[in-house]
């Protein structure tokens, strides 16, 4: 068993886990109040507001939600997540859970602040844009000519 005390007097009591490290347990009746905060809040809201912002921030929100046992336990996450369109925009959170969901399996929150901290979400869309508009080039990659690497007369 493990005990949890407080000011010398035990407060509860639970069953130890043995399993993977990082493994945890929550009992709903132990949560913290301030899980109460969001009691007017469920899973569809989020995800409503969420795909108001775009396709790609509603994947990471669904992300988020499954990443958790307890729904509850997700709340502040993706409120910091949705948050974030009101301090950049909610293009640059959308560009900004696209590159997550692209480089990271579980993206979070803090992952999508990072990239919008960085910039990383402009410097995709800036790539994206100095492309020749070709049809063939836009359908594929921006590929580098032979005059690129100095061999002009390679290239017709």
């Amino acid at each position: 068993m493990i005990e949890v005390f407080y000011k010398g007097s035990r407060i509860c009591s639970h069953k130890r886990l043995y399993g993977r490290r990082g493994q945890y347990s929550t009992l709903i009746d132990h949560m913290p109040a301030n899980h109460q905060l969001y009691s007017e809040w469920d899973s569809a809201r989020f995800l409503k507001w969420a795909s108001d912002i775009g396709n790609s921030t509603k994947e990471v929100v669904k992300k988020l939600f499954q990443s958790y046992r307890v729904e509850e336990q997700a709340y502040k996450g993706c409120l910091s997540l949705l948050k974030l369109a009101d301090k950049y925009s909610p293009e640059r959170l959308e560009n900004a859970c696209s590159i997550a969901l692209t480089r990271i399996p579980s993206p979070r929150y803090k992952n999508i602040r990072l990239i919008l901290e960085s910039g990383q979400d402009k410097k995709e869309s800036n790539a994206s844009q100095g492309c020749p508009s070709s049809s063939a080039s836009s359908q594929y990659a921006c590929v580098r000519g032979a005059a690129y690497y100095g061999g002009g007369s390679h290239e017709e």
